[in-house]
């Protein structure tokens, strides 16, 4: 794809001293709003370069090295690693990440999913001969898989980074040793998770003795991070996946008091991070870029917008109830008919074949035009199944869903028009609710994944075996979603966006498109629209964003509907027509955007 760079050369010039001597973090101008609930926000222009992340703090870490010369890869190892202090209900250093990458001339996937032991087996979350209840697989030793992020990103870096690796530490360990506010998020969901009380180290570092949360304002320090950190910055990844940083990872598995895991050094060892074939998939005059599987995320969002594209146009649901409740009701049947195929064929690749041996043929105009053509008047309800877009060598069974809360979501476009789009997750929020401290007998730490319930809990169905089952060294299926944009004709770039939610980071990112695209609203406004999704049962619209008239219309057409908070966590920068770029946080989060 063509591109055209800014000359950087002056600028280059001009900050050598920064690359001499090292990258000198000032301290944020930035801190997280004290509000909570949703508010729309405005929209952030700028005319060289952008960093949009879940949180100010990190968000600020990732524009004061792009001022500093670093590039979007850079930015993303700074705003990773404070997103790990500041939001360790998402992500961090202790999970898994999926990050797209453009230089300018090509787009690369790297792949830092989470990979389960290889002791375990399909029955790693059945007991006594029954699924475990979700919430019990989550908090338990059982759940966490061999964390990927930390080497994924060092695989990017050491590949793009311009940036000495070791600088891009500074802003987190920094904020660990000298603190930062508590924010509204944070300390809520503190308040609200009962299951993190239950390990002793998080529990003695974000709670007082009457386990009470820490307070919203106050300053938290977090002395075991800026350690670990200090030792992942001289020493590289390696650090994490080996040595005493390495063995309180697997000891904090091992040891849980009520369902220990099986994961070992050797799995920590012979972990890699992945580069992939990204999937580049036309649609109308974009082409959009995504990641493949693992990751169901950017076939089932083109797949919806495929079958989307085949049904009659109506009109924009922005103000009108009735245009709402038309639009809706294509919206969620597409995503029932996409969901179907997710369940049945969408696994590790590694384990799993495509469909005809080619997971393109999930986005063929024809077959999506056959499965759109099954959109009526009324809903199919949960009767949705999925469809044959080729053959395989074995036969799968479908997957129920599970939920998913603890990701993030970072975009980031430098000054050389370099891009990066990267979903990072623990994946239940504060993971298996478990703090490693690495070892090091002080406060805090980062925490563990649950990951692997993210894989099916039971192996087979009706004696065809699951796709995503667990299986020794898979990765678990995601729905992250990352995602470039660029134009067809000139094959300029055109947006980074992506979200976490779980399940419902394919509904997220599918509606943005669509508002971008075919409503013709900015990054910001297009992330303000409420949202609607289903798994392919009931359907769940945004509390009170939708008139009472046009939840009324879709119930009329067969939908269960409910209303309850959707809390994406969207992240937009999209290039206007005139080279500048105007980037959008998700109001339902305390992310922002920020850059020159």
């Amino acid at each position: 794809m063509s591109f055209i760079k800014t000359n950087v050369a002056l600028i280059g010039l001009l900050l050598l001293p920064l690359y001499s001597y090292g990258f000198s973090y000032e301290a944020p101008s930035v801190t997280p709003e004290v509000g909570s609930g949703y508010e729309d926000k405005p929209g952030w222009a700028t005319s060289s370069f952008a960093v949009a992340a879940a949180n100010p703090l990190a968000t600020d870490a990732g524009y004061q090295v792009l001022r500093a010369g670093g590039n979007a890869v850079d930015a993303a190892v700074a705003v990773q690693m404070v997103l790990t202090l500041v939001e360790p209900q998402s992500s961090g250093i202790g999970g898994g990440a999926f990050l797209m990458h453009y230089d300018g001339i090509r787009v690369q996937a790297y792949d830092g999913r989470e990979t389960a032991p290889a002791a375990v087996s399909g029955e790693l979350f059945i007991e006594q001969g029954e699924p475990l209840a979700f919430m019990d697989a989550v908090a338990s030793g059982l759940s966490v898989g061999v964390p990927g992020t930390l080497k994924m990103l060092e695989k990017a870096h050491a590949t793009h980074g311009q940036l000495p690796w070791e600088v891009l530490f500074e802003p987190a360990i920094t904020l660990a040793e000298e603190g930062f506010a508590v924010s509204q998020r944070l300390h809520t969901s503190l308040a609200n998770d009962e299951a993190l009380r239950q390990d002793a180290l998080a529990s003695a570092f974000y709670y007082d003795a009457s386990g009470e949360p820490i307070a919203i304002g106050e300053t938290l320090t977090n002395p075991a991070l800026a350690a670990i950190l200090q030792r992942i910055a001289s020493e590289g990844s390696v650090a994490l996946y080996e040595g005493e940083i390495a063995e309180n990872l697997v000891h904090r598995v091992q040891t849980h008091p009520a369902r220990p895991g099986d994961m070992t050094l050797e799995d920590l060892s012979s972990y890699q991070a992945l580069e992939r074939d990204p999937l580049c998939t036309p649609w109308q005059q974009w082409e959009v870029c995504g990641f493949p599987p693992p990751s169901s995320g950017h076939i089932t969002v083109m797949q919806i917008l495929g079958m989307l594209d085949q049904q009659p146009l109506l009109e924009a649901p922005l103000d009108n109830a009735a245009a709402s409740s038309g639009w809706l009701h294509q919206f969620l049947e597409s995503s029932r008919l996409a969901f179907a195929d997710r369940g049945r064929y969408i696994a590790d690749p590694a384990f799993v074949e495509a469909p005809g041996g080619d997971w393109s043929l999930m986005l063929a105009p024809e077959y999506l035009a056959s499965r759109s053509a099954l959109i009526g008047p009324e809903s199919m309800g949960d009767s949705a199944e999925p469809g044959n877009p080729g053959e395989q060598a074995v036969s799968f069974a479908s997957q129920p869903e599970q939920p998913e809360y603890g990701t993030s979501h970072m975009s980031i476009i430098d000054a050389e028009g370099n891009a990066i789009a990267m979903t990072t997750s623990i994946e239940q929020a504060f993971g298996s609710r478990m703090l490693a401290d690495g070892g090091t007998g002080l406060p805090g730490g980062y925490m563990l994944n649950n990951e692997l319930t993210d894989f099916s809990f039971v192996p087979e169905v009706d004696g065809e075996r699951v796709a995503n089952r667990v299986e020794p060294g898979k990765r678990p299926r995601s729905s992250m979603a990352p995602t470039l944009v660029f134009d067809q004709e000139s094959g300029e770039l055109v947006a980074s966006l992506g979200s976490p939610g779980g399940a419902a980071i394919i509904h997220y990112t599918a509606r943005t498109l669509v508002a971008m695209r075919d409503w013709g609203q900015n990054a910001q406004a297009a992330l303000n629209l409420p949202h609607a999704i289903t798994l392919g049962g009931d359907v769940f619209v945004e509390q009170g964003r939708f008139p009472a008239e046009t939840i009324e219309d879709l119930r009329e057409r067969g939908h269960t509907v409910t209303e309850r908070e959707l809390t994406s966590g969207l992240q937009t920068i999209m290039r206007l027509d005139d080279g500048t770029l105007f980037g959008g946080a998700d109001p339902r989060r305390e992310g922002v955007v920020m850059g020159d």
